[in-house]
Order: structure tokens, then C-alpha cells, then sequence
């Protein structure tokens, strides 16, 4: 018994040492399995945060590398971007802004091999203003600092153009976000659940496509409620998202869905589809306007289906990302490769 119990004090008293001197919990567990603590580490998730560096009990020469990084922490300092009502596009996402954290990157670089390059640890700054501090504003574009744009593919008919647009998203490592209408989606469930095993984004597009500025408030929160409820019985999702039919709406639209916590999305680019233009007009007008932030209006007709691997082969020539509508409206910023993310 008594074996057992100084077994307990010795590990309790070496896991305290590990942490004092690794200075978070994550490290050690990576420590105990062999692996690297910066595989593990987790954006601010320390359940046991390091001592504050003092730079007056540093060594000269730690001093200098203290100092070197504070220097360059500001320098690589980058504001965030507060979301704002703009008179055109109405409302528009903030965007996190970036710092060095001083304190991780000196600790890094301490326990690195000298000579070898600095790895400066970042993390994200929230803007003051954010999207829900807007209050009930329609959504048609992302942050313009922001290289990320999304491809809002609203479903109500064309069930058959859908295999082949899955097909290109899949091959192209691509998520979207379908808005689906209620009538469809109670009518084609396995369809839908189909589209979200692939990892696409599920949204509301109302229940039965009708102009919702001309309903009553009592008509227009039944259309939004239906197709919300049924987008958590038949596909178990939380929908935070809504995009009225046809891009009709007016502000009693917009307030009804803000009350049921659903933001109004419209979008950037329009490819009008519908109207069955030839596909390489359809990518040459998405080219021509192509810009950080776009959302891109589609559905499952034969026009989008041939120039979705135009539109995604130009917005990957950019430099732009491409995800669902909620990746491109977050204050997230868009990680590069090679850069690691913030803690």
C-alpha cells in the first residue's frame, strides 16, 4: 500500500516539475507520449498558464533575443478590422487581426538550438465590432481583406446536375453551402444527406420559394420555421444562415430571421443560371469580378455544373480560398501554408 502511494506522490511530483518547466498541462501530456507540444498545443487552451517572463532577471543574452523578438512582434502587428454597415453592401464581417505573442516565442527560442531561425508564435486579435453587433442587416459579401470566397448553391429543383457537382467539389477538395428549400428537402432526404456527408454546409432557403416581402410576418416566419425545423429533424443541423428565394426580401425579412437567429445572406456574383447561358460565359463573368470576400450564387443547373471547375480553378490561380458561407463571413483570418496557427 505504502509502495502504491509513493508511486502517486513521486508522479504527482514529477508531473509538476514537467509542467513548471514546460509550462502547460498540453506539453506535458506531448512529453509523455513523445510527441511535439506544438502538435497538441491548442489556440489559448492552457489549463495551467506559464509565469510571466521578467525581463529584468533575464541574461544579457537572453535579454537581446528578448528584446529582438519585442521589436519584431511590432512590426509583424496586424490590426483588426472592425464590421461596419456599409450604404452598397450593408452589412460587412470584421476581420481578426494578428500578434506575436512575445512571451511563447521567447520560450521557444530559448529552448531551440542556436542559430536556428526564430519561430514567432501568433495569435489572433478580435475586432471591437463584430457581424452580431449589427443588429438585423442583410449579408452580400465577406471581409475585402479577407482572401477567402464561397460558392452559395440554393436548391429548390435539379436533382440531376447535383451528382456531377459533388463530383467536382470532391475532387477538388472543396466545401459549399447549399441552401436548401423545405418542399425539396422533405422530398428528397437522402439526396441532402448525401450532400452534407461530404462536409458541405446545410442552410435555409425558406419552404416553398415564395417573394418573402410580400408575406405577412405570420407567413414569413412559417416558410423560415418550417424549413429550420426540418433542417434539424432530417439532417440534425443548427442552422444559423438564410437565403430568401430569388434575393427578395425587405427589412421585416431580414428582422424576422435576426429574431430567429438567422443571418440573411445574398451574395457577391450571380452566375443566372436559370437563364441557361453558355458555360464559358458563365465562368468569364465570375472571372471578371471575382474578389476577395465573393459569394457566388448558383444551383444545380447544367450552366453551373460545366463551369464550377473553371470558377475554382480561377479563384485557386488568386490566391483565394474557397469554403462555406459561415468560414467566409467568421473574423477568422485565412491561414497560409507553412504558417502555424495561433494559440
Amino acid at each position: 500500500m505504502w509502495k502504491k502511494g509513493f508511486v502517486t506522490v513521486a508522479f504527482f511530483l514529477f508531473s509538476f516539475l514537467v509542467i513548471n518547466e514546460s509550462g502547460s498541462i498540453v506539453e506535458y501530456v506531448a512529453f509523455v507520449r513523445g510527441g511535439d507540444a506544438m502538435e497538441t498545443t491548442v489556440r489559448n487552451a492552457y489549463l495551467i498558464r506559464e509565469p510571466s517572463v521578467d525581463p529584468a532577471r533575464l541574461s544579457p543574452e537572453q535579454k537581446q533575443l528578448y528584446d529582438r523578438i519585442s521589436a519584431e512582434a511590432e512590426k509583424r502587428r496586424i490590426e483588426p478590422i472592425d464590421a461596419r454597415v456599409d450604404p452598397v453592401w450593408k452589412a460587412i464581417p470584421g476581420l481578426d487581426g494578428e500578434e506575436v505573442d512575445i512571451e511563447r516565442t521567447f520560450r521557444m527560442a530559448v529552448q531551440s538550438k542556436k542559430g536556428s531561425d526564430i519561430a514567432f508564435v501568433v495569435r489572433p486579435v478580435a475586432p471591437k465590432i463584430n457581424l452580431d453587433d449589427l443588429g438585423a442587416q442583410p449579408i452580400y459579401k465577406g471581409n475585402p481583406h479577407k482572401p477567402m470566397i464561397s460558392l452559395m448553391i440554393n436548391v429548390a429543383w435539379g436533382n440531376e446536375y447535383i451528382p456531377g457537382m459533388l463530383e467536382t467539389l470532391r475532387k477538388e477538395n472543396v466545401k459549399a453551402t447549399f441552401f436548401l428549400d423545405g418542399k425539396w428537402l422533405k422530398n428528397n432526404p437522402d439526396v441532402a444527406k448525401q450532400i452534407m456527408a461530404e462536409g458541405h454546409e446545410m442552410s435555409n432557403h425558406a419552404y416553398s420559394h415564395k417573394d418573402m416581402s410580400r408575406l405577412s410576418e405570420a407567413a414569413a416566419r412559417d416558410e423560415i420555421g418550417k424549413t429550420q425545423q426540418l433542417l434539424k429533424d432530417i439532417l440534425g443541423v443548427d442552422n444559423k444562415l438564410f437565403a430568401p428565394p430569388s434575393g427578395d426580401y425587405d427589412q421585416d425579412t431580414v428582422r424576422i430571421a435576426h429574431d430567429m437567429g438567422l443571418r440573411t445572406v445574398l451574395w457577391t456574383i450571380d452566375t443566372v443560371d436559370w437563364k441557361k447561358p453558355p458555360v464559358g460565359s458563365v465562368i468569364r463573368k465570375i472571372s471578371a469580378r471575382l474578389e476577395p470576400g465573393s459569394l457566388i450564387l448558383m444551383h444545380p443547373t447544367h450552366s453551373s455544373r460545366g463551369a464550377l471547375p473553371g470558377i475554382i480553378a480561377e479563384a485557386k490561380r488568386r490566391g483565394l480560398a474557397i469554403s462555406t458561407v459561415s468560414d467566409t463571413l467568421s473574423p477568422n483570418r485565412v491561414q497560409t501554408i507553412g504558417t502555424p496557427p495561433g494559440f
